[in-house]
């Protein structure tokens, strides 16, 4: 008996790792293209979340950038996250104008209905930068807020208070828009990036995460190699008990 539950142990850790991996091969390389570089960084947990991102262009004038986040853990929620990526970055949602953040969570929303995908919602964040105008226009459904920090404004967090996706169906989805101001960073990240035990026993307060993540220096290391080894230290642990996903856009 011991041997087979191993055996089923190792069975159930090579297809999580097998999925882990065919997630990461969704995801884009890093850019860096008209104003804007876009690097990220995905840290799977042992148990596999539901997290997935991307980010492309809608046209030359247009710069989307999306994220997700499945709830719960395992081979299903990575195969909804990679479906619902699939749907935004081939553009496939019926009836839907890309470049209206709001038109896009209302989309999914319709597409992927909990009652038709075992019970299972997700939240997402999705963006669309306008290279002329430098504004970004954003929604969010049940999703931490994104983070636009830099130039000569304050670090602002881009709320994400629309409703959980899949979960209801016949929502609408508002949209927010903000001015990028030249230098600016604007981080995209999923709660496993914040919501980190500590020895104590407590919570890491998302205001420390905010403040740090807004202190870190772009160079010589990518921002997001400066969090992930602050919050190694802080936590005293290799491991992330969710998947760490962010994705960072550096504006000129």
């Amino acid at each position: 008996r011991r041997v087979l539950f191993r055996s089923s142990r190792q069975v159930l850790a090579n297809d999580l790792a097998t999925a882990a991996g065919y997630v990461r091969s969704l995801l884009p390389s890093p850019l860096e293209s008209g104003g804007i570089r876009a690097d990220w960084r995905f840290i799977p947990s042992a148990s596999l979340g539901g997290d997935a991102f991307g980010y492309h262009d809608l046209d030359p004038d247009h710069f989307a950038v999306y994220l997700l986040d499945v709830c719960g853990h395992g081979v299903g929620a990575a195969l909804l996250s990679v479906s619902a990526l699939n749907s935004i970055r081939s553009e496939t949602l019926p009836h839907t104008d890309f470049h209206d953040p709001g038109a896009v969570l209302a989309a999914l929303n319709r597409a992927f209905p909990m009652e038709r995908q075992n019970d299972m919602f997700f939240t997402a964040w999705y963006g669309v930068f306008h290279r002329g105008r430098r504004t970004l226009r954003w929604a969010g459904g049940g999703h931490p807020p994104a983070l636009l920090v830099g130039g000569t404004a304050a670090p602002r967090l881009l709320d994400s208070d629309g409703p959980l996706i899949g979960a209801v169906d016949g929502l609408e989805f508002g949209s927010g828009e903000v001015a990028v101001p030249p230098a600016a960073r604007l981080f995209v990240f999923s709660d496993g990036a914040f919501e980190i035990g500590l020895p104590d026993g407590s919570m890491w307060p998302f205001a420390d995460f905010v403040a740090m993540l807004s202190a870190l220096p772009e160079a010589p290391e990518s921002p997001i190699d400066g969090l992930v080894k602050r919050i190694r230290d802080l936590s005293r642990q290799d491991d992330f008990n969710d998947d760490f996903s962010m994705v960072e856009l550096a504006f000129a």
